[in-house]
Parts: C-alpha cells; sequence; structure tokens
C-alpha cells in the first residue's frame, strides 16, 4: 500500500441527461484508493450542496478529505461534457470554480512529504491561486507524477513545460505526446521517438502514452513495454484514462514489473469505457477474468 495525494479539480460533469462526479485528479484518486491505497485529496470546493455531495463521496470512497477547501466566494466546479456517437468526450469547463483558488497551507506541505508520491494534471493550473500552490507542492514532493489534460484554451506552454521538467513521470495521450513533441522541437514521426524526444528534453525517465482503444506504451528506465488495447464496446471514455492512471502508479509503486503494470491498467481503462461514467466500481476478481479469460 503507498500514500499518495492528488492535487487539482474535484467537480461534477454534467451530461445531457444526468451529472455525475469527476475531475481527473478525484477519478485518479478514486481508483487508487479502490486498490487499498492510503488517498488524500488537495482541493476545494463551494459552500454549496454540489460541494456537500462531493465531499460525501471522497469519505464513502476512502479519499481522506482533511486538505479540501470549502469556499464561500465560489461554486463547486461543473463540466458541461458531451459525448459523440463513438462515446467520445468534448468538454465545456465553467470558469472561475472553487477548485481554481485551492490556497496553500502549511497542514499540505507537510502532508507532501510525508507520503510516496503527489498526482496532479495541468487544468489545475490555469488559475494563478491554484497553479502557486501546485508550485510550492511539487517542490517538497518525493515522487512527481503530472497527469497532462489539455483543455484548450486553459493550459499554456511555460506552464507544461515547467511541471514537465518537475515531474519524475508523465502520462500523455497520443494526442498530447505528439502536440508537446512539436513544442519541443521534435522532427519526429514515430510515436517512440516522440516519447524519446520529450524523455531527453525533460530528463524524465518514466513516461506514459495512451492509445485509447490500442492500448499504451510505457518508457520505463530506458526500456519500452506495449499493451495493444482490449476490445470492448464502448460506452463513454470519461474517466477511462484516469483510472488507467491510477491503476498504473498503483501498481508500479508496489513494485509490480512494468509489463504487467501495463497490461492490468489498460484492463481496467477498458473495463470503464464500458461502464457509465468515470468512476463505476470494478472488483479484482473482475479485472482478473478480464485479462485471463477461461
Amino acid at each position: 500500500m503507498s500514500r499518495i495525494v492528488c492535487f487539482g479539480e474535484v467537480l461534477w460533469d454534467v451530461f445531457p441527461k444526468e451529472k455525475k462526479i469527476g475531475g481527473a485528479p478525484l477519478n485518479v484518486a478514486s481508483r487508487l484508493s479502490s486498490f487499498g491505497n492510503e488517498v488524500s485529496m488537495i482541493s476545494a470546493i463551494g459552500a454549496d450542496e454540489w460541494g456537500e455531495k462531493l465531499l460525501h463521496y471522497l469519505n464513502e470512497n476512502k479519499i481522506s478529505t482533511a486538505h479540501v477547501q470549502i469556499l464561500h466566494k465560489y461554486k463547486t466546479g461543473k463540466v458541461k461534457v458531451s459525448l459523440d456517437a463513438k462515446g467520445s468526450a468534448t468538454y465545456n469547463i465553467k470558469q472561475p470554480r472553487a477548485w481554481d483558488k485551492i490556497l496553500l497551507t502549511d497542514e499540505a506541505l507537510e502532508l507532501i512529504k510525508d507520503t510516496d508520491a503527489l498526482v496532479f494534471g495541468s487544468l489545475a493550473a490555469r488559475d494563478e491561486t491554484s497553479k502557486n500552490t501546485l508550485y510550492s507542492l511539487v517542490e517538497s514532493a518525493k515522487y512527481k507524477i503530472f497527469d497532462l489534460n489539455l483543455r484548450p484554451p486553459h493550459y499554456t506552454k511555460e506552464v507544461l513545460f515547467h511541471l514537465m521538467n518537475e515531474a519524475d513521470f508523465i502520462k500523455f495521450n497520443d494526442d498530447e505526446l505528439y502536440e508537446v513533441s512539436k513544442l519541443l522541437g521534435s522532427k519526429f514521426n514515430s510515436l517512440e521517438q516522440n516519447l524519446k524526444h520529450i524523455a531527453e528534453k525533460t530528463n524524465t525517465k518514466h513516461i506514459c502514452v495512451t492509445k485509447g482503444s490500442h492500448g499504451a506504451v510505457l518508457l520505463y528506465n530506458g526500456k519500452l513495454f506495449y499493451n495493444s488495447g482490449y476490445l470492448v464496446k464502448v460506452v463513454d471514455t470519461v474517466g477511462a484514462g484516469d483510472s488507467f492512471l491510477g491503476s498504473l502508479i498503483s501498481q508500479l509503486l508496489s513494485n509490480t514489473e512494468p509489463q504487467k503494470a501495463i497490461d492490468f491498467a489498460c484492463a481496467v481503462g477498458a473495463l470503464v469505457a464500458e461502464s457509465e461514467g468515470a468512476n463505476p466500481k470494478i472488483s479484482a476478481v473482475e479485472i482478473e477474468r478480464f485479462i485471463n479469460p477461461k
């Protein structure tokens, strides 16, 4: 079991017919907690009904809320989600919301120093308040996991470069990989060449790239590991990448060999994609049967 802190947005994904709890760091935290890790969330909510429901969810899922701030000047986060015919999502992210205004506290700094890893994304750095808090926390973290979430117009090249250079582990999807590679002056075409180009430019030994239904590639201490994906009927892709990352982190921090870790993570991501919402309950038995069907 690892002690892990997730920093950033906690919010509601508003679909055409319903609302579901989400936010990439919260989704990662949920999956990490489901595997028995000790997980804390650093974020902020509004003093409203939606914030109360988020707190209840976090507590119910054994994610510490001791560092979730309640801000009276800002509303709890909401995102309007649209799905295309293939279940792929696009997002309209409301701003400003409470998670844009996460304040730095001495207690949070102490928490970070005593944990195994800090997970954070680029979206939480769209506002100066949360960005400055994140920058301070990153300086104190032992192992820094950067999950890019490139949602235009909520990021800048300067912020991405700063966080990549601080990170020990970076996770992209394939579109993000090519976009960032281009920003870093890459002249390469292949995914592997661009992955290694980013690793060299940012001095990062651990990088993972997800490829949707085609699986993922993991660069770990100079070696590449592959999973070609699992065939499922996609309901929606919301949260699949987050559950993938939470599963991968949980496995790698437990010293699982990288190939087994990426196979496990791809299976969990596929199971989420064939379910509704970002955080469906998935048992260890279901995962095992999915990976090794009889």
